[in-house]
């Protein structure tokens, strides 16, 4: 399980504290199931998630930040996507 996230965050827009919280909560999510976690210091606002090369949020195309159930679950269907996330394992209807 060589599962890998990288967290690139905006040093310009002080978002470091919501990137290490974000990184945070997936560690404790996906214990065991993360082998690598990346912060990315960058700039010109840049807060994108990476889970093994793939782009699973970008606030630029969304227009906003994630939630952490959704960060959680975007991560998971790329990572461990047989794993479920309890109370916060709500599927999206109507798409």
């Amino acid at each position: 399980m060589n599962n890998k996230v990288e967290i690139k965050y905006c040093t310009q827009c002080r978002w470091m504290l919501r990137a290490t919280w974000m990184a945070q909560e997936l560690l404790s999510t996906f214990d065991g199931e993360i082998k690598h976690l990346t912060l990315t210091p960058g700039t010109g606002g840049i807060f994108e998630v990476w889970a093994n090369d793939k782009l699973v949020w970008s606030r630029k195309a969304k227009g906003r930040f994630p939630e952490i159930t959704e960060l959680k679950q975007v991560v998971r269907d790329e990572i461990a996507p047989e794993k479920h996330l309890g109370h916060a394992d709500k599927k999206e209807t109507g798409k």
